[in-house]
């Protein structure tokens, strides 16, 4: 299992949908929020992310196709 943090920035388009839920059972990832400030249009949360790297690589990747800017975080 592999553990990576993540900052997800969301825009008024995106910030309505249930992203990090569905990221957590479409591709079995563990998702723990470490940080968050979020408004009624746009907002950023920290992302702990834990299961297997092929996992995590298409979720980010698929995150990112629906629009949410995704950057990495070092450590805690």
């Amino acid at each position: 299992m592999a553990k990576r943090w993540v900052m997800f920035t969301f825009t008024a388009e995106t910030i309505t949908e249930p992203i990090i839920y569905n990221l957590g059972q479409q591709f079995k990832i563990v998702t723990n929020i470490r940080q968050a400030d979020l408004t009624e249009d746009r907002g950023w949360i920290i992302l702990e992310l834990d299961g297997e790297d092929q996992d995590i690589e298409a979720g980010i990747a698929w995150v990112i196709s629906k629009g949410v800017r995704v950057d990495p975080v070092s450590g805690d």
